[in-house]
């Protein structure tokens, strides 16, 4: 069973958060998404904002897009650098990967992004290299 924890704790929630991300970060893309960082030494964990427009489909569609999306940072989280905000923006061709592929297609997509961006740290339960 996952930890308990608050609804917003990992996640950016005001304008000026993704504002701020989008303007001063940095960006990568793929034909699915397309990730903005910053770094926030003020955050332990890194958190999350989620943009997916009317282009990628109507509301039931979009819906389901963050909830992949929010499902596959969910289970990289342990694996990536503290001390970041993200930004994930969906284009339209992340509806038919949903779709398609479901959560391990979209968990796909963004551990690719999350890879390019440099955001993955040592893992929590990978072995350590002896000295």
């Amino acid at each position: 069973m996952s930890p308990v924890r608050s609804a917003r704790g990992g996640r950016l929630s005001r304008s000026a958060e993704f504002e701020r991300v989008y303007r001063h970060g940095r960006s990568t893309a793929n034909r699915h998404l397309v990730l903005y960082s910053f770094p926030n030494p003020s955050v332990q964990r890194p958190r999350i904002g989620l943009s997916v427009s009317r282009k990628v489909g109507g509301a039931v569609e979009r819906n389901k897009v963050k909830r992949l999306l929010r499902e596959a940072f969910a289970e990289v989280e342990p694996t990536l650098a503290g001390g970041h905000d993200v930004v994930v923006v969906a284009r339209p061709e992340a509806l038919g990967l949903a779709e398609r592929e479901g959560l391990g297609g979209i968990g796909s997509a963004l551990a690719e992004l999350l890879a390019k961006a440099g955001l993955e740290g040592p893992r929590a339960d990978a072995p350590t290299e002896p000295q």
